[in-house]
């Protein structure tokens, strides 16, 4: 059973390394494309939008470069999410020094899907490091409920990993819960494997919260799942549910896993679902067709909605619910991330209400 701490000041704090994103307008690709909108990003902060944007205090643990106009780019834009951020200030060096990284990404239109490509060479996130923190401070005298890691910041670099396990250690002494969203990315986990492997698992081992995609347990956990490339994910969902038991057995105390689905029709039509496994229940959301301006975030948006309707203690039959529609609202906005007006909207869109609210 989850138990939540009491007189925290953060509801929820986010480990990230902040970047930025540039998309063609008008759904064009990257190659023929001459202009650009850019915003700030990061898959925490994704997450962490949907409670800050809700009213709940949040806050991201990073680091910037110092004097970037960038890093003011990003820290101002945290400020409108009402995120609060915590991190030092790394000299760039020389031009060949430390920069935030940047995604070049396309939204794709039809059937052409979109294309992401990740440009982190000299990335300041990778310095990430315990000792730039005072973990005294942030855990015990502050305190915080929910502590959400990403595979993404996990694998980023050996100091990362690090970095997430020391955090995830000596939050779990004070009482703060974890949440660990696998993310498995291959180009991250090249050459490696098994470092990775141990530090996922140890990191798995201190959550209370474990998150993945179709995929995630099997490459990140090496728990058994379904077979990539085989029967439809509706046929699957018994084949799902016996892989997040397998995961149960080998991380026994975990309390919550949460599995997205994902079918794509074409880039602007999905199939979109999920299972959560809490306290020996299961919760479904079958696969539902969405509707899809931007793919990128969705995942992160059901992990934020996720961990919100935890935190506001709702019943748990409701989390998937929230869950599954805050994913769905994150796919309408050209950001990488959901910014909803209220729980109404979310809850309009699980009830499939898209009439007009005036």
């Amino acid at each position: 059973m989850l138990q939540l701490r009491k007189d925290c000041k953060y509801s929820l704090i986010v480990a990230s390394s902040m970047g930025v994103r540039i998309t063609p307008v008008n759904s064009q690709p990257v190659h023929s494309s001459k202009l650009f909108e850019m915003h700030a990003t990061s898959a925490e902060t994704n997450v962490a939008t949907i409670s800050s944007s809700l009213g709940l205090p949040v806050k991201v643990l990073t680091t910037f470069v110092k004097d970037s106009p960038i890093a003011a780019f990003i820290k101002s834009d945290l400020r409108a999410r009402n995120i609060d951020y915590e991190g030092v200030e790394v000299p760039q060096g020389d031009p060949w020094g430390y920069r935030h990284q940047f995604n070049i990404a396309d939204s794709g239109f039809g059937l052409r899907g979109p294309r992401v490509q990740n440009d982190r060479a000299g990335e300041v996130g990778k310095t990430l490091n315990v000792k730039d923190f005072d973990l005294e401070r942030i855990f015990v005298k502050e305190g915080v409920q929910i502590l959400h890691l990403s595979g993404l910041i996990a694998a980023l670099s050996p100091e990362t990993s690090n970095f997430c396990l020391e955090l995830a250690r000596y939050a779990k002494k004070q009482g703060t819960l974890i949440s660990f969203d696998l993310n498995y990315r291959a180009t991250f986990w090249k050459g490696r494997e098994k470092e990775l492997r141990e530090a996922f698992a140890e990191i798995a081992s201190l959550s209370d919260i474990l998150i993945g995609n179709e995929e995630d347990f099997q490459l990140c956990l090496d728990v058994q799942g379904p077979k990539a490339g085989g029967e439809n994910i509706e046929d699957a969902i018994d084949a799902f549910k016996g892989m997040i038991l397998n995961a149960r057995k080998a991380f026994p105390q975990v309390s919550v896993f949460a599995n997205t689905l994902r079918e794509v029709v074409s880039a602007n039509e999905h199939l979109w679902g999920a299972i959560v496994y809490e306290n020996e229940n299961w919760h479904v959301a079958p696969l539902r067709k969405i509707n899809v301006i931007d793919r990128i975030g969705g995942g992160d948006g059901f992990v934020g909605g996720l961990l919100y309707s935890i935190l506001k203690g709702m019943p748990s039959e409701k989390w998937i619910q929230f869950a599954w529609a805050s994913g769905a609202l994150a796919t309408t906005f050209l950001t990488d991330y959901a910014q909803p007006a209220d729980e109404e909207m979310i809850w309009s869109i699980w009830k499939g209400n898209a009439r007009v609210k005036r």
